[in-house]
């Protein structure tokens, strides 16, 4: 039986608390997985999992204990901790009592082609986690392959972003690239690139069909895309505004768009 951690310096605890950090995150190539719904979609989805902490003390849910037993048994590192910690670990006040070591993609644009990525969105330099992690969910959702992160911006693997992808992040691609290195492949694979801004100069609803492989481009939040950026696009979309706002939140929008290009979408079925 492995004895309860419950020193915080521990040697295994001080590197899994390091990933709470990009630092931490960028050295290991791993990140943190929080929660019992997140860490068995981690599981369930064949994710590649180094190891799991866990509290007993805080655990009360039998699917999280059958989650515990089955790793264990199939040879998975599973480190108890006492609830103090374990709580030196997550980022939520009141956490679950489990999480995940998980490794990060290491993918690059030259893995990705039209078979296997027909489809997607690419964000230029994102700020907000929560914002990806959300966009990632609805890639998922409409059934498209991944997601672009262009020219940095905040860190996939932000616990943030984690949560708020809802799992997506375990089944979904994801890479990082240059903006030059994303135009040069998009143009060399055929790639048909959409893009977003409220200055744009066609009205999405305006839009008859779309083609794959077809790549849905954000800018920053703030910003959005700048015109050298905009260039690349086959294409300009706007979104409406009938009130007083001028623009939506980038994950809203990305929503309203991806839906749209699913359903518009040259030999893809939509049932409604």
């Amino acid at each position: 039986m492995i004895d309860i951690i419950s020193s915080r310096s521990n040697s295994k605890i001080r590197s899994a608390r390091a990933l709470r950090q990009r630092k931490g995150r960028d050295e290991s190539h791993a990140y943190l997985v929080e929660g019992i719904h997140l860490v068995g979609a981690a599981l369930e989805s064949g994710a590649a999992i180094e190891a799991i902490f866990y509290a007993p003390d805080l655990l009360t849910s039998d699917y999280a204990l059958d989650l515990i037993k089955q790793t264990q048994s199939g040879g998975l590192p599973c480190y108890p901790a006492t609830p103090d910690v374990f709580s030196s670990l997550a980022s939520k006040e009141h956490p679950q009592g489990i999480l995940a070591v998980v490794q990060q993609s290491r993918q690059s644009l030259t893995d990705l082609t039209q078979e296997n990525f027909s489809w997607g969105a690419a964000c230029v330099a994102p700020q907000d986690p929560g914002n990806i992690g959300a966009i990632l969910r609805t890639i998922d959702a409409v059934g498209a392959n991944g997601l672009l992160m262009l020219e940095g911006g905040v860190d996939i693997y932000h616990p943030t972003a984690v949560r708020a992808s809802m799992g997506a992040i375990f089944r979904k691609q994801v890479v990082s690239a240059a903006f030059n290195e994303f135009s040069a492949w998009a143009h060399a694979n055929g790639y048909q690139i959409v893009g977003s801004s409220a200055q744009g100069s066609k009205d999405y609803q305006a839009v008859k069909h779309y083609r794959r492989p077809l790549i849905l481009l954000l800018g920053e939040e703030r910003r959005g895309l700048t015109p050298t950026q905009a260039e690349i696009c086959t294409s300009m979309l706007r979104l409406p505004m009938h009130g007083k706002v001028t623009s939506l939140n980038l994950s809203v929008a990305a929503g309203v768009l991806l839906y749209d290009m699913l359903a518009k979408m040259e030999g893809v079925e939509t049932e409604y």
